[in-house]
């Protein structure tokens, strides 16, 4: 399971952030059926392959923060024995798992306090904090209109947009990405996910750094949604992700390249806020 779940995150087959930190989380459990001869030699296994996990994708800051808080609470917990060192890793991909999947939830309640009952709002790509927000609204009986920008080459946007299509409350609009500029000027707000923020810089699914720079010249604020788990103290750097040009192109590139960067850079300077379970910060 290990194995098949690095070769997973390590091909791009899974989408969030946050999903990615769960599967590898679960995936540890197969250390427990696993047979030692001391806990030493268990503790050395669990370094092993939460290192091969890591090592499957560099851009996921979430991958790296639920994998070491594993690590240093199981390493660090003094077990008595295999058995009991097994229960503790148990122990803790539960509490990390728990921690991942509520905390977009609790996100996205506070930063749906941010809409107001018949805004116009602009959103980028899938990410599920931002739907966490917006079913939060919802759930509060706002109305609101909402565009959604393609986010190619994946044209993750249209999950966002067939997701929200017969719920009442909300009027979509599906928009390409290039359109954004030309609809913030009827935006009261922009919402954005975010892969991991590290210093005075948000990394978060390629189109979002000219979508938060041109509502930053518009006038129109931005707010970005995530967990706390993508904060990045040290010992992390970031690395991009480049997709298969054949995301972008059917047929060979003839006389060109092609470039399919994952992700962008946008500084912190250029956004509003940002909300986690934790609370929000104002910039």
């Amino acid at each position: 399971m290990i194995d098949e779940t690095a070769e997973e995150i390590r091909e791009l087959q899974t989408q969030s952030a946050s999903i990615v930190a769960v599967k590898a989380a679960n995936a540890l459990r197969e250390l427990t059926d696993r047979e030692y001869r001391t806990v030493d030699e268990f503790y050395r296994a669990l370094e092993r392959n939460s290192s091969a996990l890591l090592r499957a994708n560099h851009s996921h800051a979430p991958l790296y923060t639920t994998q070491k808080r594993i690590v240093t609470e199981v390493t660090d917990s003094d077990a008595d024995d295999v058995e009991d060192a097994k229960a503790r890793l148990l122990e803790s991909i539960e509490s990390v798992v728990t921690k991942v999947e509520t905390s977009k939830d609790k996100a996205g309640e506070k930063a749906a306090s941010f809409i107001r009952d018949g805004d116009v709002l602009l959103a980028h790509e899938n990410s599920s904090t931002v739907m966490a927000t917006l079913e939060h609204a919802l759930g509060d009986g706002k109305s609101f209109d909402l565009y959604v920008t393609e986010s190619r080459p994946r044209m993750l946007g249209r999950r966002t947009a067939r997701q929200l299509a017969d719920r009442d409350g909300v009027n979509v609009t599906l928009i390409v990405d290039s359109a954004a500029g030309h609809y913030l000027s009827e935006c009261d707000r922009v919402f954005l996910g975010m892969n991991c923020l590290l210093d005075d810089v948000i990394y978060n699914r390629v189109g979002t750094y000219p979508i938060a720079a041109t509502a930053n010249d518009a006038g129109v604020p931005v707010t970005v949604v995530g967990s706390s788990a993508k904060f990045i103290g040290s010992g992390f750097t970031f690395e991009n992700n480049y997709r298969a040009n054949s995301e972008v192109l059917l047929e060979p590139a003839e006389g060109f390249d092609i470039a399919n960067p994952g992700y962008d850079a946008t500084p912190t300077r250029i956004i509003s806020s940002v909300v986690t379970e934790d609370g929000i910060m104002q910039f």
